[in-house]
This record gives structure tokens, sequence and C-alpha cells, in this order.
């Protein structure tokens, strides 16, 4: 199980992680929750849809989110980079896009996923992702994905 995998990584460096989740609606605390002695490696997490609950509660600027929307680079950025900020644990997982059934207004489509990662000291890493599937599995897809590549950006 990858939760339980970064969990016990986490724990042995004596670092806590946040999340920052749009489309994953919480199933990426939901799988942290689930491992082993949470509490010592999973500070809070955050779940954002709309731009206003992006904006206020991980300090995304207006500005990103007119200019770039919500499913960007420059949003998820900001999304790990705010959650780090308010919970003031030293690693994040931010993820944003569309799972499904419909894609973006600008004609984004379904399955476009954008991920951030905060370490310490660096800055965010960020990859963008394209899933097949259905909403469920789109969602699946990304959690493992965030889960798995947190996992190698912390063994490096």
């Amino acid at each position: 199980m990858l939760a339980a995998q970064l969990g016990e990584l986490l724990t042995q460096k004596q670092l806590r992680v946040t999340t920052a989740e749009s489309c994953t609606g919480g199933q990426i605390a939901t799988a942290l929750c689930a491992a082993g002695d949470t509490p010592a490696f999973f500070g809070c997490g955050f779940i954002s849809f709309t731009d206003e609950a992006k904006s206020t509660l991980l300090h995304v600027k207006r500005e990103t989110l007119a200019r770039w929307t919500a499913v960007s680079e420059q949003t998820a950025s900001e999304m790990v980079q705010g959650a780090c900020a308010v919970s003031h644990e030293p690693v994040g997982i931010a993820v944003t896009g569309y799972a499904g059934p419909d894609g973006g207004e600008d004609g984004t489509p379904a399955g476009t996923v954008w991920f951030a990662w905060a370490l310490p000291g660096q800055a965010p890493i960020t990859a963008l992702r394209h899933f097949a599937g259905d909403c469920e599995s789109v969602i699946e897809q990304s959690v493992k994905y965030a889960l798995a590549t947190l996992i190698t950006l912390l063994n490096r």
C-alpha cells in the first residue's frame, strides 16, 4: 500500500505531509488516514473545489486563477505552497484537475490533472498527467500517482 509506505518514509525522516486536493476530493487524505500511526506523518488536508476556496483557504492568488485557471501548473504550485504555509508542515501534495465526466470550459479534456509537491527547502515540483477512464478511475490513478511520486522524491 503506497500510503503506508509513504507514512513509514515520512516517519523515518521525521517529516509530516499536508494535502491540498481539488479533483481527488480528499481521497489522498483518506488513503493516508488508512495507514498506521497517521498522526506521526500527516497533519491536515484541505479540499478546495471552487476558486474562492482555493483563494481563501490556500492563498492561491486571484490573478493566478483568472489568468491560468484552477487547472494549471501555476495553481497547483500555489496550492501546495499555501497548504504548507497554513498547516506549517514541510511536505505537501496538491492536485487540481478534471476527473470527469466533463472537462473544462476552455476545452481541457476530462482526465487532465496537475500535481505539485513541496519538499523542505525546495521550490515546488510539478507534473501534468492525462488519465483515461471514468471519474472514479481518474481519481484512483491520481491518488496513486501523487503518493508514488512523493515517495520517489523523498528517496532522492
